[in-house]
Formats: C-alpha cells, sequence, structure tokens
C-alpha cells in the first residue's frame, strides 16, 4: 500500500527554501514510448492505445509506487494525447502520480536543476536499480 508522502520543509539562514523529499522516496520520472511499451511516434496516434506493455516495467514500476514511492510518467506525447494515455496506463494496471505531457523530442537530455537529479537509461532490461560509479558533467 502507498503510504503518504510527507515534504520536508527546510530553512537555511531563517529563510523557506524548497521542500525535499524524505531520503528514502524517490520521485521518478519515468519515459513512457520505448520505456514502458512500444515506442509510438506521436505521427500515429491511432497505435497508442494497442502498444504492448513491457510486463518488467509493470511489475518494477508498481513495485516502487507500493512502496511509497512517486511515480510520475514524463513524456513526448502531445497533449492532445492524454486520454488515450490515461486509458492506455489504466487498462494495463499502471499506478502513478502524475502524467507530464509534451517533453521535448530528440532525446540527448541535459537536466540542470538545484535539487538533485539521478538519470538511469533505458536499455531493454527494467530491473531494481544497481548503484555503479560512471564519469558525470559538472559545473567548474
Amino acid at each position: 500500500m502507498n503510504k503518504k508522502i510527507e515534504l520536508i520543509n527546510k530553512v537555511v539562514d531563517g529563510k523557506t527554501m524548497s521542500p525535499v523529499l524524505p531520503k528514502d522516496i524517490k520521485n521518478y520520472l519515468i519515459d513512457i514510448d520505448g520505456t514502458i511499451c512500444d515506442d509510438i511516434p506521436n505521427e500515429e496516434p491511432e497505435r497508442m492505445l494497442t502498444a504492448d506493455v513491457y510486463p518488467e516495467a509493470l511489475k518494477t514500476l508498481n513495485k516502487w509506487y507500493d512502496e511509497g514511492h512517486i511515480i510520475t510518467f514524463f513524456t513526448s506525447r502531445l497533449e492532445k494525447h492524454r486520454k488515450v494515455t490515461k486509458q492506455w496506463l489504466k487498462d494495463h494496471g499502471f499506478k502513478y502520480h502524475g502524467l507530464l505531457m509534451d517533453k521535448p523530442r530528440g532525446g540527448n537530455y541535459h537536466w540542470i536543476d538545484n535539487h538533485i537529479v539521478r538519470a538511469t537509461r533505458y536499455d531493454g532490461s527494467f530491473t531494481d536499480l544497481i548503484e555503479k560509479n560512471v564519469k558525470i558533467q559538472v559545473f567548474k
């Protein structure tokens, strides 16, 4: 069962900062096409409702949700595809908190944020995550 997620309010030098999640809770942003189902381009929306689900993605994401993590789908599908996307997620039993549409297309994402960001590239296997030392880019 999904536990209630409590944000922690931070105060630094007497000033309120953006709230953060407890350290044991992750805020997952998950792509849809090619990550949890067949890769369907926006130019072929008629295929979105019949896309094959990746069973490992369904199992893993629902497990994370049940553990209390936040699951938000972040997709390049257009806003006009929201209804069919929500229906597909419901039909396949995905548990999630949010759905963000209109992610820029083309990949090669570089996210800059004042919060910790961890990126994991989906490469054909959806399982629990492991830690690995990798080379990253940082500001000087």
